[in-house]
């Protein structure tokens, strides 16, 4: 690792870890076939269903990796597509009983991740970093460089 290292560098390496962890719980569980880009829709689907267009936004992803993750797990059986009652056009994108039943075992090991590293430095310390990224996420969030466009945007 080079002595001072990137921020990114150092914000990727420990959200490796942490996904690490949640993949191998996941895995162990009987959910092997989750792939990290799957993440973003158990985290932002909400039980009253969601379109693919706001998971996009949610998630700060291409409509393209959403689009593909969504069809993935549908494939799987982790989420179903049903019709939007309030738009004639749009689908909602809705956890089936199976992804449901992914959240609480990511959750539980997410918490254990946070646990171990507080036990690593100290629970002050890990308040301090979560509160510091919130307040650069929140104050970077619409601020975000645009993307040269390309074919496959869109």
């Amino acid at each position: 690792m080079p002595e001072n290292p990137p921020l990114g560098l150092l914000l990727r390496l420990v959200h490796q870890h942490w996904t690490q962890a949640v993949d191998n719980a996941l895995d162990a569980a009987g959910f092997g076939d989750i792939r990290p880009p799957h993440a973003n829709v158990f985290t932002f689907t909400p039980a009253e269903g969601i379109q693919v267009s706001e998971l996009t936004k949610l998630a700060h992803v291409r409509k393209q990796t959403m689009t593909q993750a969504v069809e993935e797990l549908e494939k799987l059986g982790y989420v179903e597509r049903r019709p939007d009652p309030n738009d004639r056009r749009g689908r909602l994108v809705f956890l089936t009983g199976r992804g449901k039943a992914v959240r609480p075992i990511a959750s539980a090991t997410g918490r254990k991740v946070d646990e171990r590293w507080a036990e690593l430095t100290s629970a002050e310390e890990m308040e301090t970093l979560r509160q510091a990224l919130r307040l650069l996420f929140e104050k970077v969030r619409d601020d975000v460089p645009a993307r040269p466009a390309s074919d496959t945007d869109g």
